[in-house]
């Protein structure tokens, strides 16, 4: 495979992780207007979204992190 293909991969796979985190972000969202609206507790809704969208936050930042530092790193040789 030449490298643009590669690249293209890699962006591709990245662009996807923040798409699911934003997706997830949505979805804990309606979730809460949800329980908001049917008058319900959302005490588990926001016990998953405490946990899960900082994870997926930090995974995406993480990866993003690292994806722009490997291209710097290449720049300079």
């Amino acid at each position: 495979m030449n490298e643009k293909t590669i690249f293209g991969l890699q962006v591709a796979s990245l662009a996807l992780i923040w798409i699911l985190v934003i997706l997830i972000g949505i979805w804990v969202a309606n979730l809460l207007r949800l329980s908001y609206e049917l008058a319900d507790v959302p005490s588990a809704t926001f016990g998953i979204s405490i946990i899960a969208v900082p994870v997926f936050v930090t995974i995406a930042s993480i990866l993003t992190y690292v994806f722009v530092g490997l291209q710097k790193g290449k720049e300079k040789e």
